[in-house]
């Protein structure tokens, strides 16, 4: 800003919690930073409700030496970019306009590169590093730490081939070193024009992985599969909520004509599809993310290829096909609630069929013994009981199970 460095206040607020994940500044509210989900406003150095000036002042600060950025804003209304303080932390920012005035958004960027481990990511998730083609989706809305799967994936190539890897991210997050691997990460923006062109010269520069930050469009979601029906192994994202929806995506992005081609072309081309969810823990110690796999198997492929239907959908064969590595959300959820890491109530919330997971949980839960209602309260882990795999009765979860009796 103009009576203050831009640095310092992030700074400040950075103060609030290790907890953070992003930073808010709108128009008529203090600075706020996102805390396991929730904005908590916060007064850096003195600074309250923010006024149109200041925002512009951030949003130029943010922006300056980045011409490219910048044009975006102006003729789009929005700009991503990069920004970091050296030594300190990276950010990935959004710039946006709203009823005339600049917002702006900053994620924060982990300085250390995730590991599968430490994302508590299912561990089978480590053979898309041993994958020589194909394409490995990771789905689920914003902040649900795709780029942080993505990003441990990488690591892991990095850690354990000597291979040459090509990113194409809006902006660059993760700086990931060369190890094994040679990885060379471009920004779209500063080092490339889109993500499509991006995609065609990186068929030019001998990559056995690419990871492309978002499919965007229908010109990047073609340009991915080509790569990888012609042997490249390509990682990236999309914002949908689950592997269903994540097909029903991709074939709607191309004319209904050419529905069989692309169910066809998909069927043959995908490894994984892994959606991402993040539950608030029980606790209240942070959040939890419950994680979807759907796997290319012949059941998958024929699935995919012919259409789902009753009886044959990829719900039911993510459902059936544990042995393959394969998990579907509310499983997930219910044995999260079962072992006391989220409440009922987040599960219930975030479950792809409350319903269904309400009834699975009831019929775990018959047999019990179960302790007084009134004892409990949905955000204490389960006691000891008979049964240990049921989820503790609490007093909103007991009323909800009398009436699907």
């Amino acid at each position: 800003m103009r009576y203050f460095d831009l640095p310092p206040v992030i700074e400040r607020m950075l103060l609030a919690s290790d907890k953070i994940s992003d930073l808010n500044f709108s128009v008529g509210q203090a600075p706020q930073v996102e805390i396991n989900g929730k904005l908590t406003p916060v007064q850096p150095l003195g600074v309250q409700k923010l006024t149109p000036f200041q925002t512009e002042i951030i949003a130029m600060s943010l922006l300056e030496g980045n011409s490219e950025a910048a044009h975006r804003l102006v003729n789009t209304g929005s700009a991503d970019l990069s920004y970091s303080i050296p030594s300190r932390t990276r950010f990935r920012v959004n710039i946006f306009q709203q009823r005339g005035t600049y917002s702006i958004v900053m994620r924060v960027i982990p300085t250390e590169v995730p590991t599968l481990q430490s994302l508590s990511l299912p561990s089978h998730l480590a053979d898309i590093a041993e994958l020589r083609n194909g394409i490995v989706l990771v789905t689920g809305p914003t902040g649900a730490g795709k780029s942080s799967t993505l990003a441990a994936i990488i690591d892991r190539i990095n850690e354990t081939h000597h291979h040459h890897i090509v990113t194409i991210e809006d902006p660059i997050e993760f700086l990931h070193t060369h190890r094994n691997s040679t990885i060379n990460q471009r920004e779209v923006g500063s080092d490339a024009k889109d993500f499509p062109s991006a995609l065609r010269a990186a068929l030019r520069q001998a990559p056995k992985v690419i990871l492309i930050g978002e499919m965007r469009d229908y010109e990047t979601t073609e340009s991915a599969l080509e790569a990888a029906e012609t042997g490249h192994l390509v990682l990236s994202t999309l914002h949908t909520i689950d592997a269903s929806k994540t097909i029903d995506r991709i074939i709607g992005l191309y004319p209904k004509n050419e529905e069989q081609v692309i169910r066809t072309r998909l069927a043959q081309t995908f490894r994984y599809i892994i959606s991402q969810r993040l539950l608030p823990r029980a606790d209240g110690g942070g959040r939890v993310a419950a994680v979807e796999v759907l796997r290319s198997t012949p059941r998958t492929r024929e699935y995919i290829n012919e259409g789902e239907s009753e009886g044959k959908s990829l719900l039911d064969a993510m459902h059936d096909g544990k042995l393959d590595g394969m998990q579907d959300f509310d499983s997930v959820i219910k044995d999260m609630i079962e072992r006391g890491t989220i409440t009922l109530e987040d599960g219930l919330a975030f479950a792809t069929n409350p319903n269904n997971l309400m009834l699975a949980l009831k019929g775990m839960s018959a047999a019990d013994e179960f302790v007084p209602a009134d004892k409990f309260t949905s955000s204490i882990k389960p006691v000891v009981r008979r049964n240990p795999v049921a989820p503790p009765r609490t007093a909103s979860s007991a009323s909800m199970l009398d009436m699907i009796e």
